[in-house]
């Protein structure tokens, strides 16, 4: 009789399993490589363009008292230069991380396919593109929630403000028609 149970299961190594804990990616924010999931990508994004946005509100300040207006436009213009390439580099990471091709991000041209990079979940593990983005920190989360804030604060401040002002106006127009005591 044999020692060997014909039944336990076979202990051979198995290269594409992995013991430990699962490698992550590391996040490059001016690179078309790897993989970036949907929160950085709107983190990123809202990051960058609250940058460039200061960063043109100030040259354009500077540029503006220097006397040359259309100076300040021109300085804008090319001070979004860097948001636009950056915001075609992590189109193409999320797109690697939904396991598609970096040309795929001509999508976000079209309305509302756009809303694809923003609802589709990226591939679990690793794919063609290598390792899995890493796990959201808490910057990554503030920086995606403020996607949602900043426009929702724009646009109460739109109706809040002309609402003020016609406000103030009235006031003052009743001070002057109210009898002096």
């Amino acid at each position: 009789m044999s020692a060997v149970n014909p039944y336990t299961p076979p202990r051979a190594v198995v290269a594409d399993v992995q013991s430990g804990p699962e490698s992550y990616s590391q996040p490059k924010v001016w690179s078309a490589r790897g993989r970036i999931g949907r929160l950085r990508y709107l983190a990123y994004l809202m990051v960058g363009y609250l940058a460039v946005f200061m960063g043109a509100g100030v040259l354009a300040v500077v540029a503006g008292f220097s006397g040359q207006p259309a100076l300040a436009g021109i300085v804008v213009f090319v001070a979004f230069i860097p948001y636009i390439v950056l915001s075609i580099l992590c189109a193409i990471q999320r797109a690697h991380d939904m396991d598609w091709s970096g040309w795929a991000c001509l999508l976000t041209l079209i309305p509302f396919v756009a809303f694809i990079w923003i609802f589709k979940a990226g591939t679990p593990g690793a794919n063609r593109f290598g390792a899995p983005p890493p796990p959201n920190t808490t910057g990554v989360k503030v920086g995606a929630w403020m996607m949602l804030a900043v426009p929702l604060i724009g646009i109460l401040a739109a109706i809040a403000l002309p609402a003020y002002q016609q406000y103030t106006m009235r006031a003052r127009a009743a001070q002057m028609q109210s009898p002096q005591q």
